[in-house]
């Protein structure tokens, strides 16, 4: 049995472009098995229940390697599975290297298994270089002065006022927070702000 297996990371996302390429390949619609969930990890109703179907022999097609997923050490261990385990074929169609069918013979599946593994590195040290280059850019930004998080919440024009009778005990915090018309947890954490 062939089998296509198509996923979207997102409920608003197109799946057709992928629909399309099973189609071409040959496989007929009920054979085609859907998810609309993020590629983090492998616990995706469609692709477990596609898992349990596979049996040895079967093909599974996918548009490209990174609609299996997105983790790569969990892609190389589901490659194992599939191919080893549960001795499926595997078709990647963007890249035809990762087509195990091809005469199931020992170099074709060795070369499967080195471009895979070396796609995997590629992967891997690109992510390293994305979120090492985001550290670097919120370093910057917050050397420069950029605020991230919830934007400040304007204090007000009475809030000086507000704060010396506070700080006179003419008014609790919870009556200061009424008059600044804000929660007491953000009146108690202004004045944790300024050593209060």
């Amino acid at each position: 049995m062939e089998y296509g297996y198509v996923r979207v990371s997102t409920k608003e996302q197109n799946e057709e472009r992928q629909m399309v390429a099973m189609r071409e390949f040959g496989i007929k619609d009920s054979y085609i098995v859907l998810d609309k969930q993020s590629g983090k990890d492998f616990q995706r109703p469609g692709y477990q229940r596609l898992i349990r179907k596979l049996k040895a022999g079967d093909t599974l097609v996918i548009k490209s390697i990174d609609r299996l997923g997105r983790n790569y050490d969990e892609i190389l261990e589901q490659w194992r599975l599939l191919t080893k385990e549960k001795q499926v074929a595997v078709v990647v169609l963007d890249m035809p290297l990762l087509d195990t069918r091809q005469g199931r013979d020992l170099t074709g599946v060795l070369i499967a298994d080195i471009v895979l593994q070396l796609l995997s590195y590629v992967a891997q040290t690109e992510r390293e270089f994305i979120h090492q280059r985001q550290a670097e850019g919120i370093a910057a930004a917050k050397a420069r002065g950029v605020h991230f998080g919830r934007s400040f919440k304007d204090r007000g024009e009475r809030y000086e006022e507000v704060l010396a009778a506070w700080r006179r005990g003419e008014l609790s915090g919870r009556a200061a927070a009424r008059v600044l018309n804000v929660t007491h947890g953000t009146f108690q954490r202004w004045c944790r702000e300024i050593g209060e």
